[in-house]
Formats: C-alpha cells, structure tokens, sequence
C-alpha cells in the first residue's frame, strides 16, 4: 500500500481487511459489555403476555376508565 496515494484510493490487503474486521466486531463486543442490548430481540407488542383471550383488549380498556366515568 503506498502512503503518497488518498485513503479512498489505497486497496486494503486481504489481511488488512480481516484484521479491520475483528477490531470492528472487538469494539462491539466491548461496547455490548458497557451499555448491553439497546434494542431486545423482541419488544412487548410481539410477546404474548398472557392477557390474551377474546376479550382481553376489551377488558384491559375497561380497567383504564377513571372511576368518576364508571
């Protein structure tokens, strides 16, 4: 690889790109132990809760009125 030459114009070796490669995934891994998953695999909208049923939404609904609207 030739220093005189612009970064956007240097070829990566093949064995530059794979160690680039494994410093990228380090850097996640390390930032995973810090911070953990940002986002879950699944959010509470895709789990069953077990408030399901025919008229589970109707009965949750019903639990939300005020009770001066009863």
């Amino acid at each position: 690889m030739s220093a005189d030459q612009p970064p956007h114009e240097r070829q990566q070796q093949p064995d530059e790109a794979r160690a680039e490669v494994r410093a990228a995934a380090a850097r996640r891994r390390r930032r995973a132990a810090v911070f953990g998953d940002v986002l879950p695999e699944a959010t509470s909208d895709d789990r069953d809760e077990g408030d399901g049923g025919a008229g589970g939404n109707d009965e949750w609904l019903r639990r939300q009125v005020p009770p001066h609207h009863g």
